[in-house]
């Protein structure tokens, strides 16, 4: 019966480290033959735990048994087993010398990114950065990033949401120049996507791109985007970006954010849905440091007092604390 066989492949990188030689080359033998079992099931449970097999397997037969193994896997007409291959693929990327992973595992991702199913796309979309560690620099530039680009437009709204929530990381390893170039025009096009889901993924991690960016691109290219997306329909995209409005102080200063952003961040502060308002109660005090007692009181004093009479409880106890720190910020005469 084929639950003994879906059970046997997790047990593999148990047995085989304490294994003598002889014992150890069948037990490789035969997790070969399950990745060739008849039950999609087995060879789902095998495509699961290559990764910590592999683990456990001498570098010698790693690069050989193993990743013909693994070739076989992603080559499997399930897509259920095909995605479970690419699950494993950063695992073994970092067990491969750079040079190997370039050759046997780079060319299956840049493939898969363009499957057919669109479950496979989106796993690859989750696994791409991982792997941008194990190739190096270079083949991330020529390679990852490419397939990475394809995947930010994907036709399938949960390939762009796995995507977009990674687009501050892949600037992080890119030259501002390289994000600017291949990465941006994708978030642009994002930031006005059909599916709110995908519009929240990226505005959660959009504010990151400003301190790696720079205060000029942030300036001329990123600003707008914040502000649509701080004026999106939808609160859990307005929640998101306006809980990492401090990563944009940083960059751009106090003068460009109050003219550019504080008239939004003002009509926030009334949000009808109360963890958008709750979300720039939180972001006050650090606004107050920075814009002084004179210009924060002509912004929020007032709205300050009416948070403490908020029909939500949770408003109103954080609008007691914000009271708190705001006092500490500006003494005792205010």
């Amino acid at each position: 019966w084929f639950t003994a066989r879906v059970s046997a492949c997790g047990l593999f990188h148990i047995a085989y480290p304490s294994a003598p030689d002889a014992l150890k080359a069948e037990l490789r033998s035969i997790y070969s033959q399950l990745c060739q079992d008849d039950m999609p099931m087995v060879r789902r449970s095998a495509a699961s735990n290559l990764g910590k097999f592999a683990a456990t397997v001498e570098s010698a037969h790693l690069k050989i048994e193993i990743m013909s193994i693994f070739d076989d896997l992603t080559q499997d007409d399930q897509d259920s087993v095909r995605l479970l291959a690419v699950e494993g693929c950063a695992a073994l990327g970092k067990l491969l010398e750079p040079q190997d992973c370039v050759a046997h595992i780079l060319p299956v991702i840049v493939n898969f990114s363009q499957d057919k199913s669109w479950r496979v796309r989106y796993m690859v979309a989750n696994q791409l950065y991982e792997l941008c560690e194990a190739v190096g620099p270079e083949p991330t530039r020529t390679d990852l990033v490419p397939a990475y680009v394809r995947l930010l437009p994907d036709n399938e709204a949960e390939v762009r949401i796995a995507s977009a929530g990674r687009v501050t990381k892949f600037c992080r390893i890119l030259s501002p120049e390289l994000s600017i170039q291949h990465i941006l025009p994708c978030v642009k096009e994002l930031s006005s996507d059909s599916s709110q889901h995908v519009r929240s993924a990226l505005a959660s991690v959009i504010m990151g791109m400003a301190p790696i960016l720079g205060k000029d691109a942030t300036i001329e290219q990123l600003l707008p985007i914040f502000l649509s997306l701080l004026k999106d329909e939808f609160p859990d995209v307005r929640l998101n970006i306006n809980s990492k409005l401090d990563q944009v102080n940083q960059v751009i200063g106090i003068d460009l954010l109050s003219q550019s952003l504080l008239p939004a961040i003002v009509e926030l502060a009334e949000d009808r849905h109360w963890r958008v308002r709750l979300a720039i109660i939180e972001y006050i005090p650090l606004l107050a440091s920075q814009l002084g007692v004179g210009f924060f009181e002509d912004k929020f004093g007032a709205l300050c007092m009416q948070w403490l009479q908020d029909k939500v409880q949770s408003i109103r106890d954080a609008a007691a604390n914000n009271l708190k720190r705001l006092a500490e910020e500006f003494g005792p005469e205010w």
